[in-house]
């Protein structure tokens, strides 16, 4: 082989260039990221540190005749109380965030429960609260979550007593 042809092959084409620092840097996080995608470790949560106001948990009767109840959530990603029973009619939950760094959402765990209950509280910044009411008629478990944090086990039942 001459050494023209070789010099041309081993020469830089003109227009193309090598990967940049800043695609080699995006290229080695993609890969980091599914490495640590791939751990079968689970995340570790934060311990328990608020004790439930004596409030929370209690399911009582208003003076409108609707069953009323309170959850606190907090930064330890748990619903108090995670059970409660009502009877069928009309229920008001209130949720409080008690957090100081989390914020949480409630919902009924959709495509779950003998009925949909569609009702929902979208976002609780630290210090909110917010109020749902509804009527449920049908007996069964209704599953609650936290929208944001099921996946860490921030989940809860209703049982409608029948």
């Amino acid at each position: 082989m001459s050494t023209a042809r070789c010099a041309a092959r081993t020469a830089p084409r003109r227009g193309r260039r090598a990967p940049g620092l800043p695609a080699v840097l995006c290229g080695l996080l993609l890969v980091l990221g599914l490495l640590a995608g791939c751990s079968n470790s689970k995340p570790t949560l934060p311990a328990a540190t608020r004790s439930p106001d004596a409030s929370a948990g209690a399911v009582h009767t208003g003076p409108d005749g609707v069953q009323e109840i309170t959850l606190d959530t907090g930064d330890d990603y748990v619903f108090t109380p995670a059970t409660f029973t009502v009877a069928p009619g009309r229920v008001r939950i209130t949720v409080r965030n008690v957090a100081k760094q989390l914020t949480h959402a409630f919902q009924f765990t959709p495509g779950t429960g003998p009925a949909p209950i569609s009702e929902r509280i979208p976002v609780l910044g630290p210090g909110a609260s917010g109020t749902i009411e509804f009527t449920v008629t049908v007996p069964g478990d209704y599953p609650f979550e936290c929208s944001f944090h099921a996946a860490l086990g921030q989940v809860g039942t209703m049982t409608v007593s029948g």
